[in-house]
């Protein structure tokens, strides 16, 4: 498979223990959802894929993105985003400017700030721009979380329980945002959660530790 992201044959150890073992694939724009219990490997998955692995785990098999091995890629390099259950915004810029932190590098002041006013309109937070993170409330925090990530233009999306903090209303709606935008980019997204009703939202493969 030459597009979407392939998890071949890896394997995660911890001395002599596997901790797991995983084989999947991941086609543009489908939503795969890795289910297990606590302490199954699931986030020590999603750290080995991003090039995060801790030092104390040893990962072997090839972990591939529109057909490149990423072994010999630094992180940063490999343009996978990520959502975590925390917005993780920096409180000490405005949300203007955590959206702009997302931005790949080039243009103007002057484009950039316009592409930063479209995103917030495309999610329904105009006039937002200004704001001080500490003000939004969890869902808004969410959204801007999850329009930093797609307008650093991932090439893949890993999905760590990023909806286990909102209520029923607004998880909804988070999943469904996320999981449109995914699909219309065309963007493979790898889900971990513990909550049934993600992976039936993401209407995709599923994968049990």
């Amino acid at each position: 498979m030459d597009s979407g992201l392939v998890l071949d044959n890896v394997r995660i150890t911890e001395g002599a223990r596997t901790l797991l073992s995983v084989d999947a694939v991941i086609g543009p724009g489908q939503i795969v959802t890795l289910m297990g219990e606590s302490g199954a490997g699931k986030s020590t998955l999603l750290s080995c894929i991003m090039g995060h692995l801790p030092s104390i785990f040893r990962a072997s098999g090839r972990v591939l993105l529109d057909g490149v091995d990423l072994a010999d890629h630094a992180p940063e390099a490999r343009r996978i985003g990520i959502l975590y259950q925390d917005p993780l915004l920096f409180p000490h810029l405005d949300v203007a400017a955590n959206l702009g932190f997302g931005l790949p590098r080039g243009g103007s002041r002057g484009e950039r700030r316009a592409r930063v006013v479209a995103a917030l309109s495309d999610i329904g937070l105009d006039n937002f721009a200004d704001r001080d993170p500490a003000t939004l409330s969890g869902g808004q925090a969410a959204r801007i979380a999850l329009m930093r990530v797609l307008l650093s233009q991932p090439r893949a999306l890993l999905l760590d329980e990023p909806f286990s903090k909102l209520d029923a209303d607004r998880r909804d709606q988070m999943r469904r945002l996320v999981f449109d935008r995914a699909r219309a980019a065309a963007i493979p997204v790898l889900m971990v959660t513990h909550d049934a009703s993600d992976a039936a939202a993401a209407d995709g493969p599923i994968l049990r530790l």
